[in-house]
């Protein structure tokens, strides 16, 4: 095989339309762009979403914020709630049945917002690093 022989396999390159040749290719004439118009000029298209001088849609629908849509099933736990709860081993099914956290979270997080006076044990649920911190100075400890 010689790089002067290669070829591209029959029928992968579609010859192209050639317009303007008269009337017998049925593409003669106006070329298959119909009668006048600004479709119908060389360089007569415009740019995506222009509606002829309308306010665009994109433009006229008001502007809302990014909510993200894992926030609904993640929630944060301070402290001071988990002195209410009286089991000493806290995980996340027990947060939802003191109604500290909603019925469809996934995950929570505790932080370092008030202070723990009882030794506890948290299971499953995250801590950040304050938060540990203050549960293990009251006796307490943090599992994965």
């Amino acid at each position: 095989m010689f790089l002067n022989t290669i070829q591209a396999s029959e029928g992968s390159r579609k010859k192209s339309k050639r317009v303007g040749r008269g009337i017998g290719c049925t593409l003669g004439k106006t070329c298959g762009r119909g009668h006048k118009g600004q479709k119908a000029r060389s360089g007569g298209f415009h740019k995506v979403g222009f509606e002829g001088g309308q306010m665009p849609l994109q433009r006229r629908l008001p502007k809302i914020g990014f909510t993200s849509r894992s926030s609904k099933y993640s929630a944060e736990v301070r402290l001071s709630e988990l002195n209410r709860l009286m089991t000493e081993v806290i995980d996340l099914k027990t947060l939802i049945e003191a109604n500290i956290v909603p019925v469809f979270t996934k995950t929570a997080k505790i932080i370092k917002s008030g202070a723990v006076s009882k030794a506890i044990t948290i299971k499953g649920i995250k801590a950040t690093s304050g938060a540990k911190e203050s549960i293990e100075a009251a006796g307490g400890k943090v599992e994965a």
